[in-house]
């Protein structure tokens, strides 16, 4: 087979090829598309933060209420709605770059209003203009949130066998929460030090990286002659085009698994990261409150928390090989919970405080719990993109993929917009930690119907996946 070849699910792969000894993948990682993917990963997840989380600490340092930060995280609902974006860039070429195919135009065309929506934001006053912010925060979500997807698609139809997609999906993984570091820890130490309007500025220019991976890459061409024979049946027929475009994918979808496996599965997947997302815009105002400075989060995240991401990436890889991707969404799914409720020791405690403390070294509680949360986030998500990469099918991968992520989004992005207001609401008769504390007890609480339904999913063996 070629590289443009589409993705067959894992249970359909050749004998012997899902244990691939660990030489055979350390010299793969020296493939030119692998590295190409790390850096599509890295412009996949740049944006993600810098319209989430760190957004939230730069406007809780400028005085914003909690109960408006955690509305202003539903402009990441821009990524629930996946599925429009792909109808989108399933069927039409992106304007002005579709000469670059289907694929790569889209890249480009996406990578570039990421760009512009973060300088915008780099140029507006929190304090004075929110709502110009706000409006430029969604430009950039809609943009990245479609990024996401043509990538995602890029990925699954680039792969040439199961193997080599969940080589690329380490690498997607890898890249992407590399960003997740540069966005979430080096830029509180950039913006210490230069303030975060030039950070915004600095990183929307970032975004390069993901321009230049795109014009390397090569079009999945098997993929794109699909496509290509939809768009020219859209013009003989365009009510039946829209309807093949937009409705075609999902009855696709619950045909080639099954009515009762496939809600199962959306249910499953739905539910898999809420307490995560439930918790996180709260998580820079939480350590604010907490008096843990910025420098401070930043080192953690980047050293003994990047370790620990690091960590849970390469297991939950080797764990989805030796395990199977259903058994390694239980583990995920465990361990969560775990993490989340272990930030509640810092609000009962009232603060950071030592473990462990001999001679020179000196490990705190903070940094302990932020290890393991990375480890328990990073084997979860690398669990949950390997399995989830194996239910698509060709001509619909975009769209496919991305009713996937809607419903892995669309439920912890808009719950989490109350997440300032529980937590105002807790602090009646309470300190603003032990509101904190119980917020996070709560959090990780939600993350329990998740465990069940990977044990109810255990218990299915799924139908196999086969071309739409």
């Amino acid at each position: 087979m070629t590289d443009d070849v589409g993705i067959p699910p894992a249970e359909s792969a050749a004998p012997g090829t899902a244990r691939r000894r660990a030489r055979d993948v350390v010299a793969a990682l020296g493939r030119p598309k692998v590295g190409l993917m790390l850096a599509l990963g890295f412009s996949s997840g740049l944006p993600f933060m810098l319209i989430g989380n760190t957004l939230g600490f730069w406007l809780a340092e400028d005085g914003v209420k909690l109960a408006v930060i955690g509305f202003l995280s539903w402009i990441t609902l821009t990524y629930s709605v996946k599925f429009l974006w792909g109808a989108v860039v399933d069927r039409l070429r992106a304007p002005l770059l579709g000469r670059l195919g289907r694929r790569r135009g889209w890249m480009v065309a996406t990578q570039l209003g990421v760009a512009a929506g973060l300088l915008g934001m780099a140029a507006v006053n929190p304090g004075r203009h929110l709502g110009l912010l706000t409006l430029f925060g969604i430009v950039t979500g809609i943009a990245a949130a479609a990024q996401d997807t043509v990538i995602d698609a890029w990925r699954i139809e680039s792969a040439k066998d199961a193997d080599e997609l969940g080589l690329l999906t380490a690498a997607y993984t890898l890249g992407y929460r590399a960003a997740l570091i540069a966005t979430e820890a080096l830029i509180l130490l950039i913006a210490n030090a230069i303030g975060w309007p030039l950070s915004y500025a600095l990183y929307g220019g970032a975004m390069i990286v993901g321009v230049v991976a795109a014009l390397l890459v090569k079009e999945p061409a098997r993929a794109d002659a699909v496509m290509e024979a939809n768009g020219a049946g859209a013009k003989r027929h365009p009510l039946t085009s829209l309807q093949d475009a937009v409705v075609g994918p999902f009855i696709a979808f619950f045909r080639t698994h099954g009515l009762g496996l496939a809600a199962l599965m959306l249910g499953m997947i739905t539910l898999y990261h809420l307490c995560d997302y439930m918790r996180g815009p709260m998580s820079n105002p939480y350590y604010k409150a907490l008096g843990i400075d910025k420098p401070t989060i930043a080192w953690v995240r980047t050293t003994i928390g990047l370790g620990g991401s690091l960590a849970g990436i390469a297991l939950g890889g080797l764990a989805s090989l030796r395990l199977g991707n259903v058994r390694t969404l239980i583990l995920g799914a465990v361990l969560q919970p775990i993490g989340v409720v272990a930030f509640a020791l810092l609000g009962w405690h009232g603060g950071d405080y030592a473990l462990v403390s001999l001679g020179g070294f000196k490990l705190t509680a903070f940094a302990a719990i932020m290890a393991f949360d990375a480890f328990a986030i990073g084997l979860s998500g690398v669990a949950l993109v390997a399995y989830m990469s194996t239910l698509t099918s060709l001509g619909y991968t975009a769209t496919q993929y991305a009713l996937l992520t809607s419903a892995l989004t669309w439920t912890g992005k808009t719950l989490k917009g109350f997440s300032g207001t529980i937590v105002e609401q807790l602090q009646h008769g309470r300190s603003l930690l032990d509101a904190y504390a119980l917020f996070y007890l709560f959090s990780a609480a939600i993350g329990l119907p998740a465990i069940l339904l990977c044990l109810v999913l255990a218990m299915r063996r799924p139908a196999p996946a086969i071309p739409a």
